[in-house]
């Protein structure tokens, strides 16, 4: 018996002209300072053509115009978010969090730090979690700020709902202690516990921004797999921005492809991807 198949077909895009790929990434740049490749650009016309489209617009070209002459137009939102990148897990690179226990033993309290990409959650959560077995009373004097760019990202991590697959690297025994299973429709899902959750706060920040956390200085800034989005200008310049918010002796923990040694004397490798800020 002969089954007819419909067509697959894609959705219809708004006009995508030759020149649009290098005029968003170069607007995308100036907005996020992050670098759009163009090996990348087949995957970005058809996400402008997507948003074009999305926003009635029947040219990326007109799209773009609104970008350029809104800078507070709430689709700026929606472009930027298009183009990050959101790949993270709990205790990615293990052995920073090892360290980070370690350190924090050796800090007096208030403790303060910084996770400045924080994505869906995972990684800010993991720094409490770690926090929470080191530290003597972890609900008192421990601040963590977690920031990114990406608001969808952010709400997501602000609900702390996460699937048992995404908790695979977490031990059986902190899953227990720190998680939620769900029941019924939430059954296989699950949330990181209200106490664990009080420890963090989430914030949309654009590492751009000219402000960052007024008067914040933190015990140590979590920067992973960030910067290599950057241009080396912008990368020297984010990088030394932390080491001015940072306290004596804080660390900086980099991602695993990333080495900062030959941008700036702000910081000294002290250990597997981990930096301590200069004395000045």
């Amino acid at each position: 018996m002969n089954i007819a198949h419909k067509p697959f077909s894609l959705p219809a895009l708004s006009v995508v002209e030759s020149n649009d790929f290098t005029r968003a990434a170069r607007i995308l740049h100036t907005r996020a300072g992050i670098l759009l490749g163009s090996h990348k650009r087949d995957m970005a016309e058809r996400t402008l053509g997507l948003r074009a489209k999305k926003v009635n617009f029947a040219t990326v070209r007109e799209y773009l115009d609104l970008l350029e002459q809104s800078p507070h137009s709430p689709e700026w939102e929606n472009f930027v978010n298009a183009f990050t990148i959101n790949h993270t897990a709990f205790f990615r690179e293990q052995h920073h969090f090892e360290i980070l226990g370690d350190f924090v033993k050796t800090r007096t309290k208030p403790l303060s730090i910084w996770c400045a990409a924080s994505s869906t959650g995972e990684e800010p959560y993991s720094i409490a979690i770690t926090l929470q077995e080191y530290c003597p009373q972890p609900s008192y004097g421990v601040n963590i700020i977690a920031t990114d760019i990406d608001t969808k990202a952010i709400e997501r991590a602000k609900a702390g709902v996460y699937s048992m697959e995404r908790v695979k690297p977490v031990p059986e025994e902190q899953l227990k202690k720190y998680f939620q299973r769900g029941v019924g429709e939430r059954a296989g899902m699950v949330r990181v516990k209200q106490a664990v959750r009080d420890m963090v706060k989430f914030d949309v920040l654009n590492l751009l921004s000219p402000t960052w956390h007024s008067n914040e200085k933190f015990d140590a800034i979590f920067c992973r797999n960030t910067m290599i989005y950057f241009d080396k200008e912008t990368q020297t310049r984010i990088l030394e921005r932390f080491a001015q918010v940072l306290k004596p002796g804080g660390l900086l923990f980099a991602g695993h492809s990333e080495n900062f040694t030959y941008l700036t004397k702000a910081f000294r490798l002290q250990g597997q991807t981990v930096y301590v800020v200069s004395e000045t």
